[in-house]
């Protein structure tokens, strides 16, 4: 059953055993964008920290608690968001998703906004400014935007904050990619795409609930999305490597004819390149064959309320 939705700006948020930054996140909605806002937030399986719309109605805000069924971590309990307001809530006109612990902060949210009102605009990310995270993950982000970029042919800047206009949200849950990294996904749906430089927050209370290997595997699901182009640039690196190998193997040969090769350095160097290459024209056929396969193959849609064990609203407290 839908439900009808006047408010201006719609904000998703995942949580997951944080009821207590939680909290404060809606207070401080509430303090910045009163009335207008509509809080949609999505317990991702909490156990001990479980989420209920009445903390919603505490801050003075309207909005819904989708508790999921399980942990599901938070790109797909922010896709499970997205698909439940581009489904339910008809009448909202933007769109906000930012992160409950307090790094992605509410006063911020205005300026996502304005900056989505040009018509030319469909999406606006925050880029960050001045952060507070330990200089190991700040290392790390350099690294993996490179990486990044190396990989897949495209810089990525930005994470889960950002504003959508409705026809950018359709677009957005309609892509099964969104359930495996959302900003991956927003760089591949073609929309035009605004950034906004935004500084982080500190943590409202409690620690982070991602180390480094859940950061690291997320990095390398955003690639997950560009999987085709990472294969096809990873094949034609090794072709080349291979084109490389049989040159030096070649230029061994000519060496040994003039008789400018010492002893015993001309089967040393031919077999270390005859190696080389048989090594990489494997891995140049296997990408090949891969990317047949990634391109050939088919995504079926997800079904976001099979995720959902129910739905409490402010006013009503009523499950879905």
């Amino acid at each position: 059953m839908s439900e009808s939705a006047t408010h201006r700006t719609v904000i998703v948020t995942p949580v997951f055993e944080d009821a207590q930054a939680c909290a404060r996140l809606f207070t401080e909605i509430a303090a910045s964008l009163g009335s207008e806002a509509y809080v949609v937030a999505v317990d991702d399986g909490s156990v001990r920290q479980p989420l209920d719309a009445g903390m919603i109605a505490t801050a003075g805000l309207e909005g819904a608690v989708i508790t999921l069924r399980r942990n599901v971590g938070h790109q797909r309990a922010i896709a499970v968001g997205l698909s439940y307001v581009a489904d339910q809530l008809a009448d909202a006109r933007r769109v906000v998703v930012m992160d409950s612990d307090g790094e992605d902060l509410p006063a911020s949210i205005a300026t996502l906004v304005q900056a989505l009102e040009p018509e030319a605009v469909d999406v606006v990310v925050a880029e960050r400014g001045n952060r507070v995270e330990s200089r190991r993950f700040r290392a790390f982000y350099v690294v993996y935007k490179g990486l990044f970029r190396l990989l897949s042919g495209r810089a990525i800047s930005f994470g889960n904050f950002m504003a959508l206009k409705r026809p950018a949200l359709q677009r957005l849950v309609a892509m099964p990619e969104l359930w495996i990294h959302v900003a991956g996904s927003v760089l591949l749906s073609k929309l035009r795409v605004r950034k906004c430089t935004l500084d982080r927050g500190a943590r409202y209370a409690g620690h982070s609930k991602m180390n480094f290997v859940g950061l690291a595997l997320h990095g390398f699901r955003g690639l997950m999305i560009f999987a085709e182009d990472v294969l096809v640039r990873v094949g034609l690196a090794c072709a080349l490597i291979a084109m490389f190998s049989v040159l030096g193997g070649a230029a061994a040969v000519v060496l040994k004819v003039l008789n400018f090769a010492t002893p015993g350095w001309f089967s040393v160097a031919l077999g270390i390149l005859l190696l080389v290459f048989l090594q990489t024209g494997a891995l140049t056929l296997m990408t090949l064959m891969l990317t047949g396969v990634v391109k050939g193959s088919t995504v079926a849609a997800v079904d976001y309320q099979s995720f959902i064990d129910r739905v409490g609203r402010t006013g009503d407290r009523q499950a879905d």
